[in-house]
């Protein structure tokens, strides 16, 4: 059997991304079936109290206090 077929527990979670705006942004594009992800715009989130990077994917995200990726509503 094919290796292919084999890995089925690979999925890398958007918690498991490094804290890094570029690994954010390799991520969002392999789950975008390749089509390059990029950020629109960043601003402080009062509600959150943390920066919010907006996707051109539409979601915007931001890193917990733990330091892992999380959507944030805009």
């Amino acid at each position: 059997m094919s290796q292919a077929f084999v890995k089925e527990g690979d999925a890398e979670w958007l918690h498991d991304v490094a804290p890094s705006l570029s690994a954010l942004i390799l991520y969002l594009t392999r789950e975008n079936n390749g089509v390059r992800v990029y950020e629109k715009k960043v601003y402080y989130n009062q509600e959150h109290q943390r920066e919010v990077h907006v996707m051109s994917n539409g979601l915007g995200y931001a890193r917990d206090n733990d330091n892992r990726w999380f959507i944030a509503d805009e």
